[in-house]
């Protein structure tokens, strides 16, 4: 057996030899030369299992010298797999790519230092409590044109009650009114327009007061350039003189104010079309070219309402009460009592009128002043405040008017009754009327007569 193998081993030799021999000799046959390359495929082949590194396969499969002459280079076997996922550039061993520093995940190269980053807020993982304080702003939506008359005009309505400029101030800061600012200042013009003398002096007075902090110059300008635009031919419902001449009292108030440049007129010498606009402005310029009226501008609205001297009020309150006993129009003398915009003073009409009817002769007045203390009753114009302090004020004084008009106990006593029955008065206030003063017996010389 072990005798057999090395005789096998030594014929396989052997016959190596003769191949070797006969290459060399250039005498091989077909067979022989197939057997050649045989062996030198499976020579191949064992070299690549032995071999460990890629180096290695990639020199014994791309280098000419390690392919034989005799290896067909179309043959499968002989061509290099284009879709082997190793490495072709012979570098790497399938360690992290870049060192570990590329890709999604990973933790980096080592030695690499990362700067601060800003947190994500759109983050899954955000966590708003972990960064720290956090501050809340409000944000304001900027008012619509369609929405910004609803807005303001109840602060305009409520300012001409109360007359607090800062409250206004501090309203408008609360709104966001955008590129539509300067429309606050035509909006509350217009609405004084048609007002009360009262309100236009109010309105001066806001616009002065806002001018310069909640609204600029330029915003001024262009609130006036809508009102002569806009506002006089279209937004006024029956634009008469009276409203252009005080539109243009507004333009002169303005001025006066500081709130509009004197070069404000300027801009439109020679291009008005409109006859409202024309009138306004030559109202305007002829106060503002009056040496004297720039400062009388400041009362171009009059004086009114508690601003008034008390005797004042009183000289017109007994004129609307002697107009109305001579025409007996009791609409007249509401409308005259409503301009005068005193309603904390209406007690004062009541004492008047109570006084005329003592001083006067006949039921006549009697009758016309209940009938108008009726009506100003049950419109709300005098409230039962001011009627209770108008008739206890004459019942304090009666004793003094007493001395004057020598029936006044008995005319009031009359009065108050009839007053009663016609609802003016309460139950309460007719029975504190003071009565007739207390009779007495003189001496015994005067004969026992009663004096009164």
């Amino acid at each position: 057996m072990y005798t057999t193998d090395i005789g096998h081993e030594c014929g396989s030799y052997g016959a190596e030899d003769e191949l070797n021999e006969a290459e060399v000799n250039g005498n091989w046959t077909p067979q022989e030369k197939a057997l050649h390359e045989a062996r030198l495929k499976a020579k191949a082949k064992r070299r690549l299992r032995k071999s460990s590194s890629r180096d290695s396969t990639r020199e014994s499969l791309s280098e000419p010298s390690s392919i034989e002459p005799g290896t067909d280079p179309h043959s499968p076997k002989g061509k290099i797999n284009t879709n082997d996922r190793k490495s072709r550039t012979g570098k790497g061993r399938g360690l992290p790519k870049k060192g570990g520093a590329g890709g999604k995940g990973v933790w980096g190269a080592a030695g690499m230092v990362y700067e601060m980053e800003e947190p994500d807020a759109k983050d899954p993982n955000y966590d708003e409590s972990s960064q720290g304080d956090t501050i809340y702003a409000t944000v304001v939506p900027e008012l619509e044109e369609g929405e910004l008359e609803k807005t303001v005009n109840p602060i305009v309505q409520e300012y001409f009650e109360h007359g607090d400029t800062k409250e206004v101030e501090m309203l408008l800061k609360e709104l966001n009114l955008g590129p539509h600012r300067y429309e606050f200042s035509s909006l509350a013009v217009s609405l004084a327009l048609e007002g009360k003398a009262s309100h236009r002096e109010l309105t001066s007075r806001l616009l002065s007061d806002l001018s310069g902090k909640m609204l600029s110059g330029n915003e001024m300008e262009r609130a006036f350039d809508k009102i002569l635009k806009e506002l006089v031919p279209c937004f006024l419902h029956a634009p008469t003189l009276s409203m252009t001449l005080m539109l243009g009292q507004f333009m002169a108030r303005a001025i006066a104010d500081h709130v509009l440049p004197m070069s404000f007129f300027n801009r439109y010498k020679g291009k008005v079309d409109c006859d409202y606009a024309r009138a306004a402005l030559d109202r305007a310029s002829v106060l503002l070219s009056m040496k004297k009226e720039i400062v009388r501008l400041d009362n171009v609205w009059g004086v009114g309402g508690g601003q008034r001297p008390v005797k004042h009020l009183i000289k017109e309150m007994n004129l609307l009460l002697k107009e109305y006993l001579v025409s007996g129009d009791v609409s007249e003398a509401e409308h005259c009592l409503r301009d005068l915009e005193v309603p904390h003073f209406h007690h004062e009409l009541v004492y008047e009128a109570i006084v005329m009817v003592l001083e006067s002769k006949g039921d006549k007045a009697i009758q016309m002043m209940v009938n108008l203390l009726k009506v100003f009753w049950q419109t709300g114009l005098i409230t039962l405040d001011q009627m209770n302090r108008g008739f206890q004020r004459v019942y304090d004084e009666l004793p003094e008017i007493n001395l004057d008009v020598p029936h006044a106990h008995s005319i009031m006593e009359s009065f108050v009754d009839v007053c009663f029955q016609e609802s003016v008065i309460t139950k309460q206030l007719r029975d504190a009327c003071p009565s007739r003063g207390r009779k007495r017996f003189v001496s015994e010389g005067d004969g026992g007569m009663i004096k009164s």
